[in-house]
């Protein structure tokens, strides 16, 4: 990606990334056919089949109308969302859709309380 310049008094700007990552690795929500919604780091994907790491089940979500606004702007009850533990690799098989994240929505996903049965 083409990274453009501004220069305001003689300071030279960046805009700042979109997308969070960690090792080369961008943080992603992936939607699957039959597995249900994962948001962690994209480690590998080769056509359907995603590896995530640091992984979180989105198992139930409020505060963000879809999954696109959570992965924009996060959620806004994270009391009232269910995301199970974190774990640290999972692969999935039938992804249907990867939705690249914002620093903010990473932040707000990793901030919600681990929901236990």
């Amino acid at each position: 990606m083409e990274t453009k310049e501004i220069i305001i008094d003689g300071i030279e700007y960046v805009p700042k990334r979109i997308a969070f990552e960690k090792n080369g690795m961008k943080y992603c929500i992936v939607r699957t056919y039959s597995a249900g919604v994962f948001a962690g780091f994209i480690e590998k994907w080769n056509g359907k089949e995603v590896v995530i790491r640091d992984a979180r089940r989105i198992w139930y979500w409020e505060g963000a109308a879809t999954l696109s606004q959570l992965a924009m702007s996060g959620t806004s009850k994270p009391n009232s969302c269910k995301f199970p533990e974190t774990m640290d690799r999972v692969t999935v098989t039938e992804a249907i859709e990867i939705i690249e994240c914002t620093p903010k929505a990473m932040k707000s996903i990793a901030e919600v309380p681990v929901w236990r049965a």
